[in-house]
C-alpha cells in the first residue's frame, strides 16, 4: 500500500495530464463520470423508494449508491467533485489556479450532461412506474428536499460530503490491487449517503428526475396520496430553485471540502513535512 504522500505525490503529477487533455476528450470523460454517478443516484432510489423508515431507506441507497464511483476509479471519468483536490497542485506551485479552474468548469459541464442524460432515460424507459408509479413519486420527494434547504444547509452538507468523496479517492489511490480501491470506495461513499450529505454530481440526477416527474400526473398524484406532499409544495420544485437554492450553495460546498478541508491540509501536513526535511538533511550534510 502506499503512504499518503505518494499517493498527493501522484496525483499532482496527474494533473498535468488533466490540463493538457483536448477539450473533446476531457468533456467526454466527464460526460461518462456524470452518467455513472447518476446510476449510482438512480439505483439508490429504486432501492430506496418503497421502505418508508428514513434510516433504513438511506442505509439501502448507500449500499448500491458507490458503484458509480467505484466504475469511475476502474474504468475512467472526472469527477467533478473529485478533482477538486487538483487545488492541491496550485498549493505546491506545480499548476496555475487559471488552468485548473478551466480543467473544473468542463467537467462540471460535462458531468452535468451525463447525469441530466440518465435522468432523462430512466424517465423515457418507464422506470418511474415502478410500485404503481411510487418510484417517481419518491423522486419528487427526494428532489424536493434537496430544493428547499437553506443555502447555509446545502452548502455546510455539500462541504461534509467532499471531505468524504475527497478522503475516498485518496484511500483508493493508496490501495495498490482492485479489492482494496474497491473497499475504500465503498464505506466511505456509503458512510456519506447515509448522512445525507449533498453532492453537486448527484443531485444532478436526483433533482432533474424529480423535475421529470413532476411532469407526470400520475406520479403528482401518487406523491400526495401517499407520501403526504402537497400541491403547494411540489410547486418549489423548479428549474429555478434546483440551480439557485441547491445546485449553486452544494457546489461550492463541494469546493470547499474537497479543495480546502482536504486538499489544503494534505499538501501542509505531508510536502511540507518532505520539504522540511530536506532542509534539515542538507543543512546536516553542510554541517
Amino acid at each position: 500500500m502506499k503512504n499518503v504522500l505518494q499517493v498527493i505525490e501522484d496525483y499532482i503529477s496527474g494533473c498535468r495530464q488533466k490540463i493538457e487533455s483536448p477539450f473533446s476528450k476531457l468533456f467526454l470523460r466527464a460526460v461518462l463520470a456524470g452518467a455513472m454517478i447518476a446510476l449510482g443516484a438512480c439505483a439508490g432510489n429504486v432501492a430506496s423508494h418503497a421502505i418508508t423508515n428514513v434510516g433504513l431507506a438511506r442505509v439501502a441507497s448507500a449500499v448500491v449508491f458507490p458503484v458509480g464511483l467505484m466504475m469511475i476509479v476502474l474504468i475512467g471519468g472526472e469527477l467533478f467533485t473529485g478533482d477538486c483536490l487538483m487545488a492541491m497542485s496550485w498549493m505546491n506551485k506545480k499548476e496555475s489556479l487559471l488552468s485548473i479552474i478551466r480543467v473544473l468548469a468542463v467537467v462540471f459541464a460535462g458531468n452535468f450532461t451525463g447525469a441530466t442524460l440518465i435522468a432523462l432515460g430512466a424517465f423515457a424507459s418507464g422506470q418511474f412506474n415502478y410500485s404503481a408509479g411510487l418510484l417517481g413519486a419518491y423522486s419528487m420527494k427526494v428532489a424536493l428536499g434537496k430544493v428547499n434547504l437553506s443555502f447555509a444547509s446545502a452548502l455546510v452538507s455539500g462541504i461534509l460530503c467532499n471531505i468524504l468523496v475527497c478522503a475516498a479517492i485518496i484511500m483508493a489511490g493508496a490501495a495498490k490491487d482492485v479489492t482494496g480501491k474497491l473497499t475504500a470506495i465503498f464505506f466511505v461513499i456509503m458512510l456519506f449517503v447515509v448522512e445525507g450529505f449533498e453532492h453537486c454530481v448527484a443531485n444532478m440526477y436526483y433533482i432533474t428526475a424529480g423535475l421529470l416527474a413532476s411532469l407526470n400526473p400520475l406520479y403528482v398524484q401518487t406523491a400526495i396520496e401517499k407520501l403526504g406532499l402537497s400541491a403547494e409544495s411540489l410547486q418549489t420544485l423548479t428549474v429555478k430553485s434546483y440551480l439557485i437554492s441547491n445546485l449553486i450553495p452544494v457546489t461550492l460546498g463541494n469546493i470547499i471540502g474537497g479543495a480546502v478541508c482536504i486538499g489544503l491540509p494534505l499538501v501542509y501536513l505531508n510536502l511540507g513535512q518532505k520539504k522540511n526535511d530536506l532542509n534539515n538533511k542538507s543543512v546536516m550534510e553542510v554541517a
